[in-house]
């Protein structure tokens, strides 16, 4: 499995003497959850999605409940409620034309993140909406890469 490093990539890690660090990563990227995976994001009260429109404009939002509200539903896919926002629809607008998205799970009180990047598709008959009160709508997301963030080991 390779977390997919395109010519951008390459060029900056090769410029900052990154790429073994880079390559390391790929010793701990996945494409199914672990059972510690599972435990970090079923504890988790939030998480950022990153998502982006067909012409590729960004946007990053903010999901939260309560710890649970995101779980995991398949080996490789979590899913979470859409609850009732401020009606803007910015991140499920951006995966009706374009289902590639970015989560990142935080804990800043225990230092740890872990990054899952994947396929998202949304559903108002999903049946996970009947155990899920005030939500509107379900959002699946089948991941392609799981992996943790390591932390710096060095400033530059």
């Amino acid at each position: 499995m390779t977390i997919g490093y395109h010519d951008g990539h390459r060029q900056l890690q090769d410029e900052f003497e990154s790429r073994k660090i880079a390559d390391r990563l790929d010793e701990f990227a996945r494409t199914a959850f672990s059972e510690d995976d599972k435990a970090f994001i079923e504890s988790c009260p939030f998480f950022l999605i990153a998502t982006a429109d067909q012409e590729g404009r960004p946007d990053c939002s903010h999901k939260g409940g309560l710890p649970g509200f995101a779980r995991i539903s398949a080996p490789d896919e979590i899913a979470f409620p859409d609850y009732d926002g401020n009606g803007m629809f910015k991140s499920l607008g951006n995966i009706a034309v374009n289902p590639n998205v970015g989560l990142l799970f935080i804990n800043f009180e225990k230092p740890r993140r872990l990054r899952v990047n994947g396929t998202a598709s949304f559903s108002r008959n999903d049946p996970l909406l009947a155990h899920t009160v005030g939500a509107q709508l379900i959002v699946r997301v089948k991941a392609r890469a799981i992996f943790p963030i390591a932390r710096a080991t060095s400033q530059r």
